[in-house]
């Protein structure tokens, strides 16, 4: 299998049998969509679901919101023969990772499930929230994806900390 990973804002598409996208995701979501008939597919990666209504964002960056993400994913399927009608949904990511951030990876999710059910697209299978990074593979031309829970990072522990004591000795701590 040829494997293509992608990172946020990117996508691909393929008919090919041999060819495996995947992605790793935290809070960003990835859409897989395939359209069975015609046997082609592809994956798309995106950090936010919508920008907010003060935002300022650059035409490069726009790939990096499931809005425009979802397009761009469901022209180039269209480019390549697939049928919009057609099309059957994957849907991954969206956790709620770090607490500071508040419920991003959530919004995410709830995104991605609004932009399906307004565009009609059936959802095959929805992996979305909780509170662990997922590492996703999708193999286009069958339709077939999985995705599995990454292991917690492991806690980086702090280096000893020297102090120096008046009489010249060492304490380490």
């Amino acid at each position: 299998m040829r494997r293509v990973s992608i990172i946020q804002g990117e996508n691909h598409v393929s008919g090919e049998p041999d060819v495996v996208i995947s992605t790793l995701l935290g809070s960003c979501v990835a859409v897989c969509l395939q359209d069975p008939v015609n046997r082609v597919g592809g994956m798309n990666h995106f950090l936010l679901g919508e920008p907010g209504k003060d935002d300022m964002v650059h035409h490069r960056d726009m790939a990096r919101y499931g809005v425009h993400a979802m397009e761009l994913l469901i022209n180039e399927l269209m480019r390549r023969g697939g049928i919009r009608s057609q099309l059957r949904a994957h849907l991954y990511g969206g956790a709620n990772i770090i607490a500071g951030l508040g419920s991003i990876g959530s919004s995410n999710a709830a995104f991605a499930r609004r932009f399906m059910e307004t565009e009609g697209i059936a959802i095959g299978h929805c992996d979305l929230g909780g509170t662990q990074a997922r590492k996703v593979e999708f193999v286009p031309y069958e339709g077939k994806a999985r995705s599995r829970s990454v292991a917690e990072i492991p806690k980086i522990i702090a280096a000893p900390v020297i102090l120096a004591s008046n009489d010249g000795d060492l304490e380490l701590f």
